[in-house]
């Protein structure tokens, strides 16, 4: 627990005086604040719009087990298998099993964070398998051996530059090449990795109960031929993303692009509801979804919490998070960074471990505010700090001094004793560990009674 901390916060202040990073940050995060209003520009009323969506995520979740119960009866109707998966170890022996009997060597990859949430590319690796991503981005960490960085766009943290030298370093290209020359060689490498992979994996952006499919948005193309060159299709996908009905997507993939990257909509929008049927000319001959709880029936179960999982992964409140522009997104980690990262891991993890993200906030609001799904984040962050210390999970030191604050403050004599310097000397020492990362408390010199019985008698 207290490891996890102490690097967060080691890390944190050595990012954040890292103005090189925070020039780089600023200028993408500069380049989505430009095109966001763009997007808005589609819809009539955008606040009508988020309530509109936040209804029907509320609807799916209420109803989330009719709606997965529905989606298995549909999609297995069409030759699809569909594997409940209670734990990341479930998730990861399933693919092996899957991968294994099929004597698979090579594995594509796309639009899937929640692979990322329980390291499937380790275990393949682990295993004698070949696990490429092929979304750009998630392609330039995989070369680099780091984890994304942002929910939407993982390798913001690089300038074309560093990409150039890394592409130099790991692929032997010319280190001067321009960003079309070096997606021209991502694209060559790839293109022959989807020839040769047995199985094809992606995440979904979201489950239609309905009809019983898995809807994909993206801007590359990857997850359309991650899930159509490859024999098999295996989705992974949290069991959050159920939206009730297709007519939602209408709603949804405007949503989803507008506040992800200013984009009226996507470039490619797929439906996928089984595997190649019967006169089809296209499409893998088996498909498997694997529909993965990992600690959200956790939140699932907490009436308060539960509101975090309406979340539709579009990164917007990472975008305007002051702190998430100061550390970055690999000093949370996690899987998911920035405020919701903030909310939703010691839930779905373990609070005593991850607690202290939730205290990573200003609680400035701007979170909620951007949400499309008007979630509200920042009041989500002060339950998780509460919980955290209805669980006892504060320092003993710093509880008892909270103890004694609370007794103190209520009694009006205690408040007048003594000079600001006093006070700030036995209140400071008090809060040694609540104060090891904060400035010290300071009191004015006069308390507000002391001060307000000054005026009253100067008025008199």
């Amino acid at each position: 627990m207290l490891e996890k901390a102490s690097l967060f916060l080691t890390n944190s202040a050595a990012k954040a005086a890292d103005l090189e990073h925070r020039r780089k940050i600023n200028f993408n995060i500069s380049k989505y604040n430009a095109a966001v209003p763009k997007g808005k520009a589609q819809f009539y009323d955008i606040e009508n719009v988020k309530e509109l969506a936040k209804n029907l995520k509320w609807k799916a979740i209420e109803s989330l087990d009719k709606n997965l119960l529905n989606f298995e009866k549909k999609i297995t109707a069409r030759g699809a298998t569909v594997i409940w998966a209670e734990n990341a170890e479930e998730v990861t022996t399933a693919v092996l099993n899957i991968c294994k009997n099929r004597n698979c060597k090579t594995v594509v990859k796309s639009k899937s964070m929640v692979t990322e949430e329980v390291e499937l590319n380790h275990v393949l690796e682990a295993n004698g398998i070949e696990s490429i991503e092929t979304d750009l981005g998630e392609y330039i960490q995989q070369l680099d051996g780091e984890p994304p960085y942002h929910i939407v766009t993982p390798a913001m943290h690089k300038s074309k530059e560093d990409v150039a030298k890394l592409f130099a370093e790991k692929l032997g290209t010319d280190p001067a090449l321009t960003p079309p020359e070096l997606t021209q060689v991502a694209r060559k490498i790839l293109r022959e990795k989807y020839t040769q992979a047995e199985v094809g994996i992606t995440g979904a952006n979201f489950i239609i109960g309905d009809i019983g499919a898995v809807a994909v948005t993206e801007n590359e193309g990857n997850a359309r031929l991650s899930c159509a060159f490859p024999k098999t299709h295996i989705v992974i996908v949290g069991i959050e993303k159920m939206i009730p009905s297709i007519h939602d997507l209408a709603l949804f993939w405007p949503l989803l692009s507008t506040y992800g990257t200013g984009q009226t909509v996507t470039v490619y929008n797929t439906i996928i509801s089984g595997p190649r049927q019967a006169g089809e000319t296209d499409g893998p001959e088996e498909m498997f979804v694997i529909l993965m709880d990992n600690g959200r029936t956790h939140i699932l179960a907490d009436t308060v919490q539960r509101e975090s999982l309406y979340c539709i992964r579009c990164g917007a409140c990472l975008n305007v998070c002051p702190v998430y522009k100061n550390i970055g997104g690999h000093t949370y980690d996690t899987t998911y960074s920035g405020p919701i990262g903030s909310v939703i891991t010691p839930n779905m993890k373990d609070m005593g471990t991850y607690k202290h993200l939730s205290y990573a906030s200003t609680l400035c609001g701007a979170c909620t505010e951007v949400c499309p799904m008007n979630i509200r984040i920042h009041e989500l962050l002060i339950d998780n700090r509460k919980k955290s210390t209805e669980q006892g999970l504060a320092p003993i030191t710093e509880r008892a001094a909270w103890r004694i604050w609370r007794i103190a403050s209520l009694k009006r004599g205690i408040m007048n004793i003594g000079s600001g310097k006093l006070k700030n000397k036995v209140v400071n020492s008090m809060f040694t560990s609540w104060k090891e990362n904060r400035s010290d408390l300071q009191f004015s010199d006069k308390s507000f009674n002391q001060m307000w019985k000054e005026r009253m008698k100067k008025g008199s």
